[in-house]
């Protein structure tokens, strides 16, 4: 059965570009066998932020400076997790609601749900999820709309959880990083990111 061991991170990795491949095969042994989305994206998020703990030199001057990781999804797949807020309660039932609704995460205590309603969406997930593909903010107070759920957060990625169905491409979620360093994520980060977000997407039963 995996366990906590699986966050270790080896002495030996010394590059981003290593310690996203690590994290990716041993987030790949935690999924298998399982295919709640739940489930996973609680174990994806505890996996990645506790890994990132024991990688810090790459993140901060010496120190653990990813001070959140987690997911947001598209409320469309659990109509009963919509957020009624004050300026939707009197929506229709029957009228699709532009929501990311907070999944599991690890980190402070986070915005319950982001708005995705084109022309007045805000924030770097908003974005992601609208674009259908990663964004890094360096700096987030040069964002416009950046929503701070943590103040001391300095630059930020998110990634897109793209599925395919008919051929067609659309969203169920994003990934998101924070970071308590300006120009905490770069390239390396992206790609070894999209790659686990392809890994999750695929799974899990959505």
């Amino acid at each position: 059965m995996p366990h906590s061991d699986h966050a270790l991170v080896p002495s030996t990795i010394q590059s981003k570009s290593e310690f996203w491949i690590h994290v990716h095969d041993q987030l790949e042994v935690l999924l298998a066998c399982q295919r709640n989305w739940v489930t996973n994206l609680a174990n994806a998020s505890a996996l990645i932020y506790h890994s990132l703990l024991s990688f810090p030199v790459h993140f901060g001057n010496g120190r653990n400076a990813v001070n959140w990781c987690g997911f947001y999804l598209d409320s469309k797949l659990a109509p009963a997790a919509r957020i009624q807020t004050p300026d939707l309660k009197h929506v229709d039932d029957h009228q699709p609601i532009n929501q990311l609704f907070l999944g599991p995460f690890c980190g402070q205590p986070a915005c319950q749900y982001i708005d995705t309603t084109p022309g007045t969406a805000k924030g770097v997930c908003a974005a992601a999820f609208l674009q259908q593909q990663t964004v890094i903010v360096p700096d987030v107070a040069t964002f416009p709309g950046h929503i701070a759920c943590d103040g001391e957060t300095e630059s930020e990625i998110v990634c897109p959880l793209v599925m395919y169905q008919g051929g067609i491409k659309f969203v169920i979620g994003v990934l998101d990083l924070d970071c308590l360093a300006k120009a905490g994520f770069g390239e390396e980060d992206r790609l070894g990111l999209e790659r686990i977000a392809r890994l999750i997407v695929k799974a899990c039963d959505w």
